[in-house]
């Protein structure tokens, strides 16, 4: 079973390639992943990745968690499920209607 690892703190220089290298020391990182702004498609400054086994990732918790990369001290644990947002702004959803009528 893969286990999904958070990695907070991320220099903006550190690429996938970089975490793959660090993490692969303690063992099979099966993918490594840079969240992006959608704005200007610059690194956020968090990623995850994906250890083999849960053991693995255990052990690049305890490693990796405090160690420096790029000059940056990062934050690794276990990742938890993405939270349901509410619906954003912006209205929408449903029929759209104007002064009664429906518009299509």
């Amino acid at each position: 079973m893969n286990t999904k690892l958070f990695v907070g703190n991320l220099s903006f220089n550190t690429t996938e390639n970089d975490l793959q290298d660090a993490f692969a020391a303690f063992g099979t990182v099966v993918e490594t992943t840079i969240m992006m702004d959608r704005t200007t498609q610059r690194p956020r400054g968090f990623g995850f990745v994906t250890m083999a086994t849960p053991e693995d990732a255990e052990k690049a918790i305890q490693n990796m968690n405090g160690k420096s990369i790029d000059g940056r001290a990062l934050t690794v644990n276990a990742a938890r499920p993405r939270e349901e947002r509410a619906g954003g702004g912006g209205g929408g959803g449903g029929e759209r209607r104007e002064y009664g009528r429906n518009r299509y």
